[in-house]
């Protein structure tokens, strides 16, 4: 039987061994421990303009999102949460060509900073991730623990008294072709065979579902000319990116703002990978109504 170990807590901030420093490194070799996904390295100490230095600058290659991330030790505090906001202020409006998100790691996560940073959620896309040393046979681990998720800017798609309805003609004859439409049509019979009921609702920019005259958005189609975009609302998952990698699927990256997996789909692919692609339907599915 295997033996279960105990191991110690350490306060990262009193530790003789661990500092500030050797935790931005860490990160910094591996931006993915903290979970957000497989970032890269950008920059780290990367001076602002009369502002100090930011921590770390990471990216999602795979999308045009940037992370402004700020490390403190031990309790998060008002001047962390300011430094962190006038960082990711700054990013913005020198590279606003990309989608900026700032990013809080302290030992601490306080009551009354979740308090604060819910005044303002919502307006800021900001994240708060709790850090935990622990010591074992004398070596260090270290756990990210993400407590406070962006909320989405913007527009939200269900929020259909906001989106202009069109027909399927617009669709037919604006955006995609009478065969990409039909792969919709295709798709919705995936989406019934899951769960009955559902039918497609044309809005402007994308065609979603809707179910007793209600709007449920857990998969979405935007026909084009030649193929047509499926998009499935979860958040990043091994198991989507396995399906949609062993499929060999045509995987246009991921949408963070809208926590979005993007497919390309082309009209053979529906029957050939109808299996995967109701694996797919049935994961977003189940996210959404669970």
């Amino acid at each position: 039987m295997p033996n279960i170990i105990r191991p110690e807590k350490v306060s990262i901030k009193n530790s003789s061994e661990l500092n500030e420093k050797f935790i931005q490194e860490e990160i910094a070799k591996d931006p993915s421990i903290l979970g957000l996904g497989d970032l890269i390295l950008k920059d780290k100490e990367r001076i602002q303009p009369k502002a100090g230095r930011l921590d770390l600058l990471l990216q999602d290659p795979d999308s045009n999102r940037r992370y402004e991330v700020e490390l403190q030790l031990g309790a998060s505090d008002e001047s962390h949460i300011i430094r962190t906001i006038e960082y990711w202020d700054i990013e913005k409006k020198r590279y606003p060509q990309y989608d900026h998100c700032a990013v809080i790691i302290a030992e601490d996560i306080t009551s009354r900073f979740l308090n604060v940073v819910g005044l303002f959620n919502g307006f800021i896309p900001l994240i708060a991730i709790q850090m935990n040393a622990y010591k074992i046979h004398g070596d260090y681990g270290l756990i990210f623990t993400k407590v406070l998720d962006e909320m989405p800017l913007g527009l939200v798609d269900e929020d259909e008294e906001v989106q202009e309805v069109t027909d399927r003609g617009y669709w037919l004859k604006e955006r995609g072709t009478s065969e990409t439409v039909k792969m919709a049509d295709k798709m919705l019979e995936i989406v019934n065979e899951i769960s009955r009921g559902y039918s497609l609702k044309y809005n402007k920019h994308y065609i979603g579902l809707e179910v007793d005259g209600q709007p449920n958005n857990f998969v979405q189609f935007r026909p084009k000319k030649k193929y047509m975009r499926f998009e499935i609302r979860h958040p990043k998952s091994e198991e989507v990116e396995s399906i949609i990698d062993s499929n060999d699927l045509d995987d246009m990256g991921y949408d963070n703002s809208f926590k979005r997996y993007r497919i390309n789909l082309h009209k053979k692919e529906i029957s050939e990978k109808q299996k995967a692609l109701k694996e797919l339907v049935k994961i977003a599915h189940d996210y959404r109504n669970g």
